[in-house]
């Protein structure tokens, strides 16, 4: 089995089918988003879609394979969202985008704060 991956996708391909391993529905990110990385305190990108269990990312910087990250951005500029959401992810794939020097990343979730996670499902369930 070979693993394929499109950008905002993280569907496993074999030689037989295709089987979407995504859980959650995702949600595109409200206008630009920058994320930063927590312990360097620098944007390494923008956000592209959200979801209860993961995230991608549009890095304009590199990025570890298999890394673990700590970061934080904001869901949109309204209240209660306008404060920042921090993450604790693993960076499960990376392919080149199309732009020079971006790569889209798709990150898992592994530690969200319980009040950070109910503004992120708040969120999501909003209509778009």
């Amino acid at each position: 089995m070979s693993a394929s991956t499109s950008p905002g996708t993280s569907s496993f391909k074999t030689d037989d089918d295709t089987i979407e391993s995504r859980r959650r529905p995702r949600r595109p990110a409200a206008g630009v988003v920058e994320v930063t990385d927590c312990m360097t305190d620098r944007t390494i990108g923008l956000l592209g879609n959200l979801s209860e269990t993961g995230m991608l990312l549009i890095a304009n910087v590199p990025l570890v394979d298999d890394a673990l990250y700590q970061l934080r951005f904001r869901l949109d500029g309204t209240e209660p969202y306008r404060a920042p959401i921090e993450v604790g992810v693993h960076l499960l794939w990376q392919e080149h985008a199309s732009a020079s020097g971006q790569t889209w990343a798709g990150f898992r979730f592994i530690n969200v704060p319980e009040a950070h996670r109910q503004r992120l499902r708040d969120w999501l369930s909003r209509s778009h």
